[in-house]
């Protein structure tokens, strides 16, 4: 499906992004893949090397720095001639109500979840420009379309991702270049895990408690594997999806169906 592109896959040591990465290997892509842990990064691209015989280069980056996020492209320039895919995906932002958060937190957010995005965007255009073929994907949340009570900064900054993917993808659809958004439910990960626990201390339940109260709320009865969300993008990367841009696909088990 996308065998030979080149795809960089951002925050993919663990979690949604290891998931897409591995999909993304399996289906033969060309790899730069990021995160902070510089450790955890260089032993996730040995790994989904070994699995699948994939070229990953690993980058240790922090998306809320400037210059880490243009040497994530850079190395995808260096090392494979370019970008095909971005895979925008990141780590979350504190979690709290909206007393509880600090301007400083507003602000590392805004960093974190939009500037990061619109910095990585930027940098791999050219390439894609010039080969009148590209696939901007952003993961993002089930929040955009049902604010989960604890996560304000998650809930408000991350709508913004949806104005830019409507926005670039009517701007870059003349380049042949296809935006779109993920919009993931609860999916097997720390994060998921670290909501719990965050939840069953203010509820004075057990984390199991709530992780089955969550799963109890989804339809299908269960939370996603992060190479499910995996198998939805390497879809959008590649030709199959040639005609789905500017969307904001669920996939959620059904969670927001009814929003």
């Amino acid at each position: 499906m996308v065998k030979g592109r080149v795809a960089v896959v951002t925050a993919a040591s663990r979690g949604i992004g290891r998931g897409v990465a591995e999909v993304l290997a399996r289906e033969g892509a060309r790899l730069v893949i990021a995160s902070r842990d510089g450790s955890s990064i260089s032993k996730a691209a040995q790994e989904i090397k070994a699995k699948y015989g994939a070229e990953v280069v690993p980058v240790a980056a922090d998306l809320t720095n400037r210059g880490d996020v243009r040497r994530i492209v850079e190395a995808a320039a260096n090392n494979f001639g370019g970008v095909d895919i971005l895979v925008y995906n990141t780590g979350p932002p504190k979690p709290g109500a909206f007393l509880e958060l600090s301007d400083e937190d507003w602000d590392y957010a805004v960093r974190l979840l939009l500037l990061s995005a619109v910095w990585i965007t930027k940098d791999s255009l050219p390439y894609m420009i010039k080969n009148k073929w590209g696939r901007l994907i952003y993961i993002t949340s089930m929040t955009l379309k049902r604010p989960l009570p604890n996560l304000t900064l998650s809930n408000v900054v991350r709508l913004s991702l949806a104005g830019l993917v409507k926005t670039l993808a009517v701007q870059l659809a003349p380049y042949n270049i296809l935006v779109n958004a993920v919009l993931q439910g609860y999916v097997e990960t720390e994060r998921v895990r670290g909501l719990a626990e965050d939840q069953a201390r203010r509820e004075g339940r057990s984390v199991e408690e709530v992780l089955r109260a969550m799963a109890r709320e989804i339809p299908l009865g269960r939370m996603a594997r992060p190479e499910e969300i995996g198998e939805l993008v390497a879809f959008l990367a590649s030709d199959k999806a040639s005609y789905i841009t500017g969307s904001l696909i669920g996939i959620d088990g059904g969670f927001t169906q009814c929003i």
